[in-house]
């Protein structure tokens, strides 16, 4: 249940029953009656200065042009019939030119903690995804060689984003598209034949492609197939011997993106293969109801889609003239592949290199022409845009593992600091250029907002069981006096751990994952305030009841929290 939702609907029906009690009670003239709206409508925000009240109401002031009087006039009027009883609030002001403020009373704070803790676990789920389904297609790293940085910030950003869809709702599906065909893998097999080439003959002997892979990784497959075959590969055909290197590297390749990725914390339901979606004739078909739907062109040879009509930057070649398809026909055949599987949200998540063909695609797909010709709702395709990465060190920029010399991978990042810290980082501002400081992620104090929080909660189970030793244990709520909990401390304690249904709601909304850290990083923050202002230990029995009920609901919330990025939550440290 989310009872910021839940308060701001009870304000606008506390309002809009005064409202009724106005228009029959004679104290608005007739002439005014006869243009007033049934209902009146506003928005209620929480303030940022809760000081005079914890929400505060505008329809006053969006009433003023329709009943063509002052919004405080409005306000008083509304003020003088407005009926607390067995609400959620315990008193309401006036501020401002028509502010109609309110202010929780100890039901709402008691609510709070109810529902904590009887959905446990649970708590912060929220139903509003319906059990619709939605697929999060993420990393999608091209398996030509290790998973890069960038990789490993989609990595986290899909994962998390399938994680806070679920928890709001949906029913989620993550995938990994396989580019396992194409330019990229035969310059990959090509760059295997090189090198195995090398071995046989010598290296000078064997010309190198000038955009070859030359990365450590293709030397060694090289050396694995040489170790196994000997040179007698040398003697089959070019064509012939990459494709028998391409079906050797590729399936290494994968295994160790999976190995990577189940130690990052990621599994995907499915891998799906760009080449079995060529080799179907999908690819093919799909391209056929673009003609027949008159949207595609023949130039010089070629096929063309018509990306212009459809709201894109240009037209996009979809067919070479020597035949082939480019990668913006496989990407609409794959995306009209998606829509054909039933899910009401499709999300991918692109990387910074991607920005102008995911724009352009965005466009392709989500336009009337498209949706109309494949018979599909291309509005419901999300493309998300995130921002590049920058390493550093000592504040100074890095790009190579120290262990390897290498390229910085995301292996060699795990190696360094834990898998928490780079699901953490990663998700911070998704949407912004992110700079990954190495020597804060592995700092034990408060800079790191990584320790931050799971000390928190390591810090809230030792004190549960240091109290456990001397016969104090959390009581169930019907055995304590919630209402002991008025301080100002407790009380934003309380407010806090009210608002993770609604900030997963949200960020299901805006697929704005970044929300669940600060949430939890300013629940971490008002915990250890509520720690240093109120005491528990020592206390009078029934208020040191009431402070370590709060305490032990705080651990869940915040475990809760941490659940969502798939970030440990440890007992001790």
């Amino acid at each position: 249940m989310n009872l910021i939702t839940a308060a701001k609907s009870q304000i606008d029906e506390l309002i809009n029953k005064a409202y009724e009690k106005v228009r029959t009670s004679g104290s608005v003239p007739e002439s005014t009656l006869l243009v007033s709206p049934d209902k009146l409508s506003g928005s209620v925000e929480i303030p940022r200065d809760t000081s005079h009240g914890d929400y505060a109401a505008t329809h006053a002031m969006a009433a003023a042009k329709p009943l063509k009087m002052p919004p405080r006039d409005i306000a008083n009027l509304l003020t003088e019939n407005i009926d607390l009883t067995d609400s959620y609030f315990s008193s309401f002001s006036i501020a401002g030119p028509g502010f109609i403020n309110f202010v929780l009373a100890e039901s709402w704070y008691a609510e709070v903690l109810n529902t904590a803790e009887s959905m446990g676990e649970n708590y912060g789920s929220s139903a509003i995804g319906e059990g619709k389904r939605a697929m999060v297609e993420f990393v999608s790293a091209n398996p030509t060689g290790p998973m890069t940085i960038g990789n490993a910030r989609g990595g986290a950003l899909g994962d998390i984003l399938a994680s806070v869809l679920e928890k709001a709702g949906y029913d989620v599906w993550r995938e990994f598209l396989l580019n396992d065909t194409g330019n990229q893998v035969d310059l990959f097999g090509r760059s295997i034949d090189a090198r195995y080439m090398q071995l046989c003959l010598g290296e000078e002997n064997y010309e190198f492609p000038d955009d070859g892979y030359h990365g450590d990784d293709i030397k060694e497959l090289a050396q694995k197939l040489y170790d196994q075959e000997g040179d007698k590969l040398s003697t089959i055909s070019a064509s012939e011997r990459i494709q028998k290197f391409i079906d050797f590297g590729l399936p290494i390749n994968i295994a160790k993106i999976k190995e990577h990725l189940i130690r990052y914390g990621i599994h995907f339901d499915e891998w799906f293969s760009e080449k079995k979606m060529h080799d179907s004739g999908y690819v093919a078909s799909t391209i056929e109801v673009l003609d027949k739907a008159g949207l595609l062109y023949e130039k010089d040879g070629a096929l063309w889609l018509k990306n212009t009509e459809l709201g894109g930057e240009k037209d996009e070649v979809l067919k070479k003239s020597n035949g082939f398809y480019t990668y913006y026909a496989t990407d609409i055949a794959y995306h009209r592949n998606k829509l054909e599987r039933g899910f009401d949200i499709a999300v991918d998540i692109w990387g910074a290199d991607h920005h102008g063909h995911a724009r352009r695609l965005m466009a392709t797909m989500t336009s009337t022409q498209m949706s109309e010709a494949l018979g599909l709702d291309g509005k419901r395709l999300h493309f998300l845009l995130m921002q590049m990465v920058r390493i550093v060190r000592n504040g100074e920029p890095i790009k190579v593992s120290k262990r390897t010399g290498k390229a910085l991978t995301l292996s060699d990042l795990l190696d360094e600091i834990s898998a928490d810290a780079c699901r953490f980082f990663f998700n911070a501002r998704p949407d912004s250029h992110l700079e990954f400081d190495l020597d804060l992620a592995v700092r034990q104090d408060s800079e790191n907002p990584v320790y931050y929080v799971q000390y928190a909660h390591a810090r809230i189970n030792s004190l549960i069981k240091n109290l456990e030793e001397e016969g104090f244990t959390p009581n169930k709520l019907s055995g304590i006096n919630p209402n002991l909990l008025n301080t100002d401390s407790e009380r934003d304690l309380i407010k806090q751990i009210s608002m993770l249904p609604e900030e997963v709601e949200i960020a299901a909304r805006e697929f704005d994952t970044s929300r669940i850290n600060k949430y939890v990083i300013e629940l971490a923050a008002r915990f250890h305030k509520f720690y240093s202002a109120c005491r528990i230990k020592g206390e009078e029995r029934d208020l040191l009841n009431a402070r370590l009920k709060l305490a032990e609901l705080t651990k869940q919330v915040i475990k809760n929290s941490l659940d969502i990025l798939k970030v440990t939550a440890p007992e001790k440290m």
